[in-house]
């Protein structure tokens, strides 16, 4: 800030009036007059000079209006100037950092929304898939529980030490009891057996390529002919039906 009295150069200027001030060339010199005092009459040139001015306010305001005070005057506008120039820039760069980082923003946020959404399908498509592999592990077990049941009389109880490959070997076990036995039975027992031992086959090999499904639906098939042959094996058994051909 300068020093300059600006109230008091306000004051002098209003107290002084309105008069302008010409700078005009009389008899070969520059002076500044009050402006329209120059007149030529019957050979005279008379003006009114400022610093011969007797009003004392116009005297008090040519005194504060020094060229001083006129040069600091106009060096403090050109520093507000320069402020509001650089404030303008300084402005203007925080815009264009504002409309960046927004732009930023967007760009992080389009690529967060498509993170967010492809884990969201990767998750949907986890649960299903352990949906599905939980419909497949149950299906599984009910077919081996039936033909265990069938084969054993009793439902399995899957443990640590009992699992689906221990019910294959007993399934497995009891079928060859059967087949070893199918020459003393009748033709229809030894085709239920035959269809027995097929189907056994078919339902592990399903089991194997991941088709639990289909293992499922064909274990009903095997416990009907399963129990059927092992019902007439047993009947023969207990009315002491010979080998065929004794």
């Amino acid at each position: 800030m300068s020093n300059i009295d600006k109230q008091a150069l306000r004051e002098a200027a209003e107290k002084a009036g309105k008069d302008k001030w010409q700078a005009k060339k009389i008899n070969g010199e520059f002076f500044v007059i009050r402006h329209g005092s120059c007149t030529r009459q019957h050979g005279y040139t008379t003006y009114q000079p400022i610093a011969e001015i007797d009003h004392k306010q116009v005297r008090d305001f040519v005194a504060l209006a020094n060229p001083a005070t006129v040069t600091a005057l106009l060096d403090e506008l050109e520093t507000k100037e320069e402020q509001r120039a650089n404030w303008f820039r300084m402005a203007q760069k925080l815009g264009e950092d504002l409309d960046t980082a927004e732009k930023r923003n967007a760009e992080q946020r389009e690529y967060y929304e498509g993170v967010i959404a492809d884990g969201s399908k990767r998750i949907a498509e986890l649960e299903r898939s352990e949906t599905q592999l939980i419909n497949e592990r149950d299906a599984a077990e009910s077919a081996l529980a039936d033909m265990y049941q069938a084969a054993t009389g009793e439902r399995p109880e899957w443990s640590n030490m009992f699992g689906f490959a221990d019910a294959v070997d007993v399934v497995e076990e009891r079928l060859a009891t059967l087949e070893a036995n199918q020459s003393q039975t009748t033709p229809t027992g030894i085709q239920l057996i035959t269809e027995a031992i097929g189907a056994h086959g078919y339902i592990v090999g399903c089991l194997l390529q991941g088709r639990p499904d289909l293992a499922l639906e064909e274990s009903r098939k095997w416990v009907s002919a399963f129990g059927q042959a092992a019902e007439i094996v047993s009947a023969q058994d207990a009315a002491g039906i010979g080998v065929k051909g004794e």
